[in-house]
């Protein structure tokens, strides 16, 4: 059986959506071109995607990125968003609520409900998710240092809702390693933390097989500074620190490795945008077969979220955005991505404002239902420069994991963690960002409104979401009422056993998160728990 006949087998066992799959002028358009003995999309190692019919089967998931203020006003624009055609949730959480302090910690004053929602209480995330089918809706959160509690809060209200662990579909970032490389919203040490992932891991393995509990992040490396081919090679190789660090918990990597996913930017860098997909496909399929051992085919397909380069946005001439942004999220999509957040205009001024939002989604659909580009599979695949290119991110990500995998002593585990400690990552991103922002003062990078082409820079801005100080009152009165209204000595008793369960690392936490957030102990409360056990880590400066 030649490679099209295997691929030719695998796509008509799979559905197809209604479509044209012609030209406008009528011209019939094949699923997929190559030769018959070459790489074709569904097949080992995926480099041409992870799924023999790609888009003819299913579009890509439209998941808009929303939150801000209280958990009602998110809740409206969650509507909003379903409303106008988006198929999934992704929910941005406020600075508190990354950090694990409640709304009324002194350290949350002027920070509540400004770059995302506010989440103190299980109440929260009963009015962020009210009147949304979670059982039919896939829900992401973007939340990494106090992932495991805010996740049991949402696992606790579908519960309530109806919806048990098995029906829910979605996605928890929970990708701590990359918060010490890159973000910066740690709360504990290293270790501690990558145990939360471990059991997370471990419990939705055993509990809940739509679920991805880890999504590897290469978004926020690259938004810190790197370079694409820096962003590949960290965000794979802590995604090997994750399955060794599965394995060491005693799974099986097919258990748990094809619920893990990733998530990649989308920078305006077209072809070598589309070129890091590729290669990111074929090295993930070549480790997980070659060193990790898997067997399952859905272990080695690597399948990713994509959202547009937050840091390409200009807050001159703001309009141009929706350029840069439309450009930005084709490349995802030639390059395969299996979800799509595009962002709006005036985010790099404030929160997106409901029109903003739209036009991000309607950007999309356009892509989706005009351009005609999903008809084809990897459509630049074969091309003498695509393919070059992703040789040669390959070639420099194996660079990389060969250092990582030194710093650990032949463990990707252990080198993610020493590079950490040794900050051997936040000084290789930060001399890729030192470097950019060098061409870009000596004008050897040109952005349109920043260092050229300035007309129209004297314009007024657009109207932009303002979140006032009546937001953190109004949060502050919820969380009180909680507080009064809540048993007590039911909160301490569950915050005791969250200490005691965080002292015997042989525990799983997540049954205690579970019963401590139901009897509505706050964030706070719990990351405090836990901290009094694991202690809290302070970054050591590099230069």
């Amino acid at each position: 059986m030649t490679r099209r006949d295997e691929w030719q087998r695998a796509f008509d066992a799979a559905p197809r959506r209604a479509g044209d799959f012609t030209t406008m002028s009528g011209v019939p358009v094949d699923p997929v071109y190559g030769p018959d003995g070459g790489e074709f999309p569904g097949l080992y190692p995926y480099t041409r995607g992870p799924y023999a019919s790609m888009y003819r089967s299913k579009l890509w998931t439209m998941r808009m990125f929303a939150g801000f203020g209280t958990a009602v006003d998110t809740n409206r624009r969650f509507h909003e968003l379903l409303a106008a055609g988006g198929d999934g949730l992704s929910t941005a959480f406020d600075l508190p609520t990354l950090m694990g302090r409640d709304s009324d910690d002194p350290l949350a004053l002027g920070e509540v409900g400004k770059c995302g929602v506010a989440v103190d209480t299980l109440a929260d995330v009963e009015d962020l998710y009210r009147g949304i089918d979670l059982g039919a809706v896939t829900t992401s959160m973007t939340i990494n240092g106090p992932a495991a509690v805010v996740f049991a809060m949402f696992v606790v209200n579908a519960e309530r809702n109806g919806v048990g662990r098995a029906r829910l579909g979605g996605t928890l970032q929970n990708d701590i390693l990359k918060e010490y490389q890159a973000q910066k919203e740690f709360i504990f040490p290293p270790r501690p933390s990558l145990r939360l992932v471990r059991d997370t891991m471990t419990f939705c393995a055993a509990e809940m097989p739509r679920w991805h509990p880890v999504s590897v992040s290469g978004y926020h490396i690259r938004e810190a500074g790197s370079t694409a081919a820096q962003e590949l090679a960290f965000t794979l190789a802590n995604g090997f620190a994750y399955v060794e660090l599965g394995r060491a918990a005693g799974l099986d990597v097919d258990a748990f490795a094809p619920r893990l996913s990733f998530f990649f930017n989308a920078h305006v860098d077209f072809f070598e945008e589309i070129a890091k997909y590729r290669a990111a496909r074929r090295i993930w399929a070549r480790w997980m077969k070659e060193r990790y051992g898997a067997r399952d085919e859905r272990s080695l397909r690597l399948r990713f979220h994509t959202q547009t380069a937050g840091v390409s946005l200009t807050a001159q001439q703001p309009e141009v955005n929706l350029v840069r942004t439309a450009i930005e999220a084709l490349a995802g999509v030639l390059g395969g991505t299996q979800s799509l957040h595009t962002n709006a205009m005036d985010e790099t001024l404030a929160l997106p404002t409901e029109k903003a939002a739209r036009l991000a989604l309607r950007t999309q659909q356009v892509i989706a239902h005009e351009t005609r580009v999903a008809n084809v599979a990897d459509p630049l695949g074969g091309s003498h420069y695509v393919e070059a290119l992703t040789d040669e991110m390959e070639r420099r990500a194996e660079e990389l994991f060969s250092h990582v995998e030194h710093l650990g002593d032949g463990s990707m585990l252990e080198g993610a963690i020493r590079g950490v400690e040794e900050g051997w990552y936040q000084a290789e991103i930060a001399e890729s960002a030192y470097e950019l922002e060098r061409k870009l003062n000596r004008g050897e990078h040109v952005v349109v409104g920043v260092n050229a082409f300035f007309e129209g820079n004297d314009e007024p801005p657009p109207p932009i979401l303002r979140i006032g100080p009546e937001v953190e009152d109004e949060q502050r009165r919820r969380l009180g009422k909680v507080r009064r209204d809540r048993d007590a000595a039911a909160v301490e008793h569950a915050l005791a056993r969250v200490r005691g369960d965080a002292a015997d690392p042989e525990v799983n936490l997540m049954p205690a998160l579970l019963d401590a957030v139901a009897v509505y102990a706050t964030l706070g409360e719990v990351v405090g728990a836990l901290a009094d056990v694991f202690g809290r880590w302070t970054e050591d400066p590099r230069i």
